[in-house]
């Protein structure tokens, strides 16, 4: 290729992708490498940030060989809410806990009922949960004090990364105000909150803003990765901040939908916006915009799970999700009564409860394997709708839901969301959209003035309009189902317990 490209490369908690992205915005390679997650125990979820970082490499490698030419610009876009202990020089004292790991449930819990949960979450902008750091960090120095002790500092994997490229501890802001330790109005480590964990802000990455860039990567990893001296590397932000730009969601009005395998609903606001009761989450893309929703622990997980359960199948292949969404689709909406609470793996936003379950509501002799598979495919839908509702109980208006991920390549899924929210849905970049986002930071500080790969990232390449009749149907579900899970709560905890 001849043109100047950048790489946006994101670092999400199945695997690492990369692209070459050139000014003008086109795609020109991606590029994916995949490592395990460990789960020998309840409620466990862990990773080696030593594979994550061969990982960054190879992605690296394989995007410099394909264009024949080094790129103008790396930039990072990182899964949030993890933490590795680490030694004084960087060294990984364990395995990295990811967003996904429930250990530290019970102390979320008692952390979001005490009388400085509320004023925790208003200070950092992050829900009290088992996935934020905050809460691991408590978790850790109860059920591991030696460790604990033992870690110089406690970093993400941004944080790691950055460290072995240039040996500087530092951590953009967008990771930062991911942790539940960060005041995200004065932009700095919140020292109550610091204290409350049992730590200070010298255990901490320094925090710097998104565009933040580096020209200085340590010679033996340069030459390592191939590298050229002096290239300039931009920190960039989470995922679901650069999701947030990569999919063109900058102005009020549209929102930003993702799923994979979890999912997610944000909004750009300049200001963050505060909801008790959903605890919708505020993150910093920069100093005038916070990403403000709510993320589910049950999207593609959902599917996947009905499909290998329902179809008796252990491995799922692209026939088995052509056939699920072929019998969901032959089901008219609402599934004969039929309701799926989602929650397998406990829920984030808007229900916050590690210790949920899922479950079949409505179950007859008359429901068939569709009317489960519709049920299921409407249940992953619901809570999103949700998020979508509170953010409206704000005063945010949303007129159309800009969406991404792997789902949209399902039209059915896509059809039935858009039917559930009552809102028409364009269809962004089918690339990874974090990694579009944080390439687009890099060239708003490299390139001021031109914005070809944002502008390019704005165009939607198709879009799906509800159906009337099919929303007028999910409109009057949408409050049972919202109930649904108020009135098993108590007996789910007594399920979960029972399990424990």
């Amino acid at each position: 290729m001849t043109e100047p490209y950048i790489i946006g490369i994101d670092v999400g908690t199945g695997s690492t992708k990369a692209l070459a992205i050139a000014l003008s915005g086109t795609i020109h390679h991606v590029t994916q490498h995949s490592y395990p997650t460990y789960s020998e125990r309840a409620g466990m979820s862990e990773q080696d940030p030593e594979e994550i970082w061969v990982a960054f490499q190879h992605c690296i490698h394989d995007i410099i060989s394909h264009c024949g030419k080094q790129p103008v610009a790396i930039s990072i876009s990182t899964a949030m809410h993890s933490i590795i202990p680490v030694s004084e020089d960087g060294k990984a004292l364990s395995y990295l806990i990811t967003w996904a790991d429930s250990r530290s449930e019970d102390i979320a819990t008692a952390l979001r009922n005490s009388p400085e949960g509320p004023q925790f979450y208003r200070t950092s902008g992050t829900p009290i949960h088992a996935m934020s750091p905050l809460c691991k960090l408590l978790w850790l120095k109860k059920s591991d004090p030696l460790l604990f002790n033992a870690s110089s500092r406690f970093i993400s994997i941004k944080a790691y990364i950055w460290h072995k490229l240039f040996g500087e501890f530092e951590e953009d802001y967008a990771i930062a105000s991911a942790t539940g330790l960060f005041d995200i109005l004065e932009l700095q480590w919140s020292a109550d909150i610091l204290d409350y964990a049992g730590i200070t802000y010298l255990q901490l990455p320094k925090p710097v803003p998104t565009y933040h860039v580096r020209t200085d990567i340590i010679p033996e990893i340069a030459t390592q990765m191939n590298l050229s001296p002096g290239l300039s590397v931009c920190i960039g932000a989470s995922d679901g901040c650069t999701a947030n730009l990569g999919t063109g969601v900058v102005a009020s009005g549209t929102a930003a939908l993702t799923i994979g395998t979890s999912g997610a609903v944000r909004i750009t606001s300049s200001h963050p916006i505060y909801n008790e009761e959903s605890m919708t989450f505020n993150y910093i893309l920069d100093s005038n915009t916070y990403v403000c929703g709510g993320a589910i622990n049950n999207g593609g997980l959902a599917i996947d799970w009905a499909i290998k359960t329902l179809m008796s199948v252990e491995k799922t292949k692209q026939s088995h999700f052509d056939t699920f969404f072929q019998l969901a689709s032959e089901t008219p909406a609402g599934a004969d009564g039929l309701f799926f609470l989602p929650y397998l793996t406990g829920d984030r936003a808007p229900i916050w409860d590690s210790s949920s379950n899922g479950a079949f509501i409505g179950l007859k002799n008359k429901h068939t394997q569709q009317h489960l598979f519709k049920a299921v495919l409407e249940g992953v839908c619901y809570p999103l709708c949700q998020i979508l509702n509170a953010l409206e109980r704000n005063n945010t208006a949303i007129d159309k839901i800009h969406v991404s991920g792997g789902f949209i390549n399902s039209p059915v899924w896509l059809q039935t969301l858009s039917d559930i929210c009552g809102k028409k849905l364009y269809l962004m970049q089918t690339e990874d959209a974090s990694a579009i986002g944080a390439a687009i930071l890099a060239a708003r500080v490299l390139f001021p003035g031109d914005e070809r790969i944002e502008l390019a990232s704005q165009v939607a390449q198709a879009f799906v309009v509800p159906d009337v009749k099919s929303h007028a149907v999910y409109r009057s579900r949408l409050p049972l189902f919202s109930r649904l899970y108020s009135d098993l709560k108590e007996t789910m905890h007594l399920i979960n317990d029972l399990k424990n």
